[in-house]
C-alpha cells in the first residue's frame, strides 16, 4: 500500500530555489519525481532513522528530512537540502 507524500512549504521553497538556479533543470525535476515515488512506496526503506518517526534520505543531489505517519499512511517532507552530485 502506498503513502501520501506531503511537502511542507519550506521544503517546496527550497526545491524551487534549487530548480531556478540549476543548469540542468530536467535532471533535478527527475530527481524530485524519484524522491516522491520512493517515499510514497516505502518511506521506512529509504534513508536513515532519526528521533521518533523522523528520517533522513540522500537522493543526490538532495538530502530530505521527513516524518512517517504509519496510522495515516502519510509522509511529510519537512526540509530539503543540497547534498551535491
Amino acid at each position: 500500500m502506498n503513502y501520501a507524500v506531503l511537502i511542507r512549504p519550506r521544503a517546496q521553497a527550497a526545491l524551487l530555489g534549487y530548480l531556478l538556479r540549476a543548469a540542468d533543470r530536467p535532471a533535478l525535476l527527475a530527481v524530485g519525481r524519484d524522491i516522491d515515488a520512493r517515499l510514497g512506496r516505502d518511506p521506512r526503506g529509504e534513508g536513515e532513522s532519526r528521533d521518533g518517526d523522523t528520517r533522513v534520505a540522500f537522493v543526490r543531489p538532495f538530502s530530505v528530512i521527513y516524518h512517517v505517519d504509519e496510522p495515516n499512511r502519510t509522509v511529510t517532507v519537512e526540509a530539503v537540502g543540497w547534498a551535491g552530485w
